[in-house]
């Protein structure tokens, strides 16, 4: 089959959505050869609207917790049968089905050393339930359960540092990557499908809805947050940094001025000093600073 058809049009994705856009990369990357399990959220729910599906793969639609152990017996069952070598297995989950209700199941995933990808999309809330904070929302994000008033600003938690925990499991390779940058997107998946073993990429994906930008802006403000250094584009081989995508920072107002759910927060420089420093953070953390 034609990379072209494994990921068809006619799908009820929003305009501008980010996750459809790299949901496609995935998948024709990873090639006609390719089980999927997919959790509950956006992507299953614009992608499969019955009787209809937008995958031209073997396509599995799982809990939301649990596309992890899943995809890990379809992975089971393939060995059995000797088929495993030619046919690649991928999981698939939002960032709260990754990283808050599905963290266990991705965790023994690769405690087991399933020859598995995971592909976290990663909007920063649950956008299907309604726009919910996930343990990715980023600090001072409003969001409909992190609300900005006079007690707050919004989220007031970090980011949980999913890849990190992942690559703490002492796995082959994980990676960051942006659908600001799709070339990206389709190196490392194919790059990582080369590799024995558990695999992790997470995939920054902008939501119109969520984010509140408008449609046509979304590349660029998926770029943005990569060049401000609140996204850091990196990838772990076997718990140690092998790359990164280094940048000349941008302030974050730039990224922030894009969104509604950043709205309330630029007439508050101190609020804004305070995701600066975020950015800043990562930038020294990861070395993304170019020289």
């Amino acid at each position: 089959m034609e990379n072209s058809l494994l990921f068809r049009p006619g799908h009820t994705a929003c305009a501008g959505c980010g996750q459809a856009i790299a949901a496609r990369l995935v998948v024709e990357a990873s090639g006609a050869n390719t089980v999927i399990a997919n959790s509950t959220g956006c992507l299953e729910v614009f992608t499969t609207k019955y009787p209809d599906t937008a995958w031209g793969v073997p396509w599995i639609h799982s809990l939301f917790e649990n596309s992890a152990a899943v995809a890990s017996g379809v992975e089971a069952a393939l060995k059995y049968l000797g088929k495993k070598d030619s046919i690649n297995v991928i999981a698939q989950g939002g960032d709260g089905g990754t990283g808050d209700i599905g963290l266990q199941a991705l965790s023994g995933m690769l405690e087991r050393g399933h020859d598995i990808l995971y592909v976290c999309y990663d909007n920063e809330a649950y956008m299907n339930t309604g726009v919910q904070r996930s343990g990715l929302t980023p600090f001072d994000t409003n969001t409909t359960t992190s609300p900005q008033g006079v007690q707050s600003s919004g989220n007031i938690r970090p980011k949980k540092p999913v890849p990190e925990i992942c690559a703490a499991h002492g796995i082959p390779y994980v990676a960051t990557a942006s659908t600001g940058f799709p070339q990206d997107i389709t190196r490392k998946v194919k790059k990582a499908l080369s590799i024995k073993g558990p695999k992790y990429i997470q995939i920054h994906v902008p939501c119109p809805l969520g984010w509140r930008y408008e449609t046509e802006q979304m590349i660029a403000v998926a770029k943005l947050a990569v060049e401000t250094g609140l996204y850091p584009l990196f990838e772990f081989e076997n718990g140690v940094i092998a790359n990164r995508k280094q940048i000349t920072p941008k302030p974050v107002e730039e990224y922030l001025k894009t969104q509604g759910r950043f709205k309330h927060l630029l007439g508050n420089p101190e609020e804004v000093k305070k995701i600066q420093a975020v950015a800043d953070s990562n930038i020294l953390k990861y070395n993304l600073k170019a020289a």
